[in-house]
């Protein structure tokens, strides 16, 4: 570190809202331009090779902030509290915010939450901002400006590109469902969902439709069709959500491609704010004495497989974007594709390095602390399990192996080399 007041880093935790790993123009993404994401892959590693404990908000964000997979608390899905869900007493007692102020950091929390039957102050947080958008920024900014004898650890828990899953919902919704419940009371209440969603699903001023779609919107992805020997199960999940499997059914390509073309400019309106805040770093001269650690909670089918949305245990869902940033201390420019990595289970324990925390023998999770300044680790997993809502999958180097509940081809095997898609079962292969 440089001119740092502290003995210890500050930490930035960035933590965005179903964005998958493909999500920034640095992954050679030609359809969006994510100038913020792109500046900490600049400065530091990203890791390739990053997945979400479980691709859905509340269980992954649940072991993001405890380093423990959702199981582990009794519950798989978004609504916990059905599922007969608990929180084990340590997590209380010994909640990420907790740790850091007793490691001498100021803790703030700011943005969506979306936890299991606890709030960020039941974790230790001093909230900062229940805004999820432009707002957020602004406190963020607020509070990194601000004169201290400690170092901080902020988290800025931003809303998008989530607002994705309301086009879906907007077009497919029907009388009687609990989804056009939802969409009636956006609407009336002129909820910032669907005005981000509609700023998003314009076309560009002064370009016709055919020119759009011959131009800048982008194409269907190459796994665009249906999945041979596609699982009972995934079909099972889509008809639980009649608007899923009615955009599956009734979009034409033309929609499919305009619903990814709103997920890039969600995308970059989301790195835009990032901007802001990181701008904020530098307006006080403290980039190099601040640890970025940005991820997203989960990614979005993005057309793949003819499906939006999240939960099924696909690439798309599953693997999220997770870059480590501290100019001068990290690997510059790395791409790590080696190592496995999970944001649930080795993101605290990464902030505990960084912050002189000792691991708790509880937790699974490995730092990441030495992969993002270059050092190599030795005997690093092979093998990474990811829990959904309806089964569970392994990653290893090169194959993936699903395992759904029940249904007809409930057991899949990709070859992640050859098949990145997971366009066919090779499970009898």
């Amino acid at each position: 570190m440089t001119n740092s007041p502290y003995s210890k880093p500050n930490i930035l935790f960035i933590l965005t809202d179903q964005q998958s790993a493909s999500m920034m123009s640095c992954t050679g993404n030609k359809y969006l331009s994510t100038p913020a994401m792109d500046s900490l892959a600049k400065e530091g590693v990203r890791f390739e090779r990053a997945y979400c404990s479980d691709p859905i908000c509340v269980p992954s964000r649940f072991s993001i902030f405890t380093g423990k997979y959702p199981s582990e608390a009794g519950f798989r899905g978004n609504n916990p509290a059905q599922e007969n869900a608990f929180v084990p007493e340590s997590i209380y007692k010994h909640g990420m915010g907790w740790e850091l102020k007793k490691a001498g950091y100021e803790v703030a929390y700011g943005g969506k939450q979306h936890f299991p039957l606890f709030k960020a102050e039941d974790i230790g947080f001093d909230v900062i901002s229940k805004d999820e958008r432009d707002i957020l920024v602004q406190d963020c900014v607020n509070f990194i400006s601000q004169k201290r004898e400690l170092p901080f650890f902020l988290v800025a828990s931003f809303i998008n590109p989530h607002d994705i899953c309301h086009m879906a919902i907007r077009d497919n919704a029907r009388e009687g469902e609990i989804e056009k419940l939802w969409l009636d009371n956006w609407i009336k209440n002129d909820a910032l969902e669907i005005k981000d969603l509609e700023w998003a699903l314009q076309m560009p001023e002064g370009m016709d439709e055919d020119t759009f779609f011959n131009t800048v919107c982008p194409p269907l992805p190459d796994n665009f069709e249906v999945q041979e020997n596609e699982p009972e199960s995934v079909r099972t999940h889509q008809a639980e959500r009649p608007f899923k499997k009615r955009a599956r059914e009734i979009y034409t390509e033309r929609q499919w491609r305009l619903h990814r073309w709103a997920y890039c400019k969600l995308t970059e309106k989301v790195d835009a704010q990032i901007g802001q805040v990181l701008k904020a770093l530098r307006d006080i001269g403290q980039v190099e004495n601040t640890v970025v650690i940005f991820t997203s909670d989960h990614g979005d089918m993005d057309a793949a497989h003819r499906m939006e949305h999240k939960e099924l245990l696909y690439e798309e869902a599953c693997r999220i974007p997770l870059i480590i940033s501290q100019p001068g201390i990290t690997s510059a420019g790395e791409v790590n594709r080696d190592n496995l990595v999970s944001n649930g289970l080795d993101i605290i324990t990464t902030i505990y390095d960084y912050a002189g925390i000792n691991k708790p023998e509880d937790l699974k999770g490995r730092s990441l602390r030495k992969l993002s300044e270059g050092i190599r680790e030795s005997e690093w997993r092979t093998e990474l399990l990811i829990e959904g809502c309806n089964g569970k999958a392994i990653v290893t180097e090169r194959y993936k192996y699903v395992s759904y509940d029940e249904g007809e081809n409930k057991e899949q095997v990709y070859d992640l080399v050859n098949d990145p898609g997971e366009s066919k079962n090779q499970m009898k292969d």
